[in-house]
């Protein structure tokens, strides 16, 4: 019972989340996405690794929550805007995404997979998923860290218990 419960969570809980975040205004959004991207990327941007960045847009789209933000860097800090050029993008579901962000899926996996699609810039995309695939987990703060971990373990147990779901790629539905 508790599994067929978390997996039907695991499956419809970005659906759920589809009409809230469309109804939260986007400087709210901004201000959570800048807060949580400079508390993960803190380290990264005092060593320099985001310079890459600067001047160039990246698109992060959660296409079935139907979140989208723009990101850059400037003045050595990570801004987020509602609308921009975007240099590279990236789009995936959440689920992935959140995969991806605690180190349980590799990027390339989604990527082959056609879960993760990066369109645009192929360097700047290179360097964006380099990057992921660096993030220690030990870097990050310990609450988001714990939570992340947290939410990651919950998917993960409900994909175990669906592995339909896991072969979802773009375009299709479970």
């Amino acid at each position: 019972m508790l599994e067929k419960l978390r997996t039907n969570l695991v499956r419809l809980g970005p659906a759920l989340l589809r009409q809230p975040v469309k109804l939260t205004p986007f400087a709210l959004k901004r201000k959570v996405l800048e807060q949580v991207l400079g508390w993960q990327f803190r380290q990264a941007l005092e060593e320099g690794e985001l310079d890459f960045l600067e001047g160039r847009w990246l698109s992060i789209e959660v296409r079935d929550i139907g979140l989208q933000w723009f990101t850059s860097l400037q003045d050595n800090q990570l801004v987020v805007r509602e609308q921009a050029n975007a240099d590279v993008s990236f789009i995936a579901d959440a689920n992935d995404l959140l995969m991806v962000a605690a180190r349980k899926q590799d990027p390339d996996t989604l990527f082959f997979q056609r879960r993760l699609v990066i369109e645009g810039d192929t360097e700047l995309g290179l360097y964006v998923k380099n990057l992921m695939d660096a993030i220690e987990l030990d870097a990050m703060p310990k609450p988001l860290r714990v939570l992340l971990l947290q939410l990651a373990g919950f998917v993960e147990a409900g994909l175990e218990n669906a592995p339909a779901i896991k072969q979802t790629s773009v375009g299709e539905t479970c």
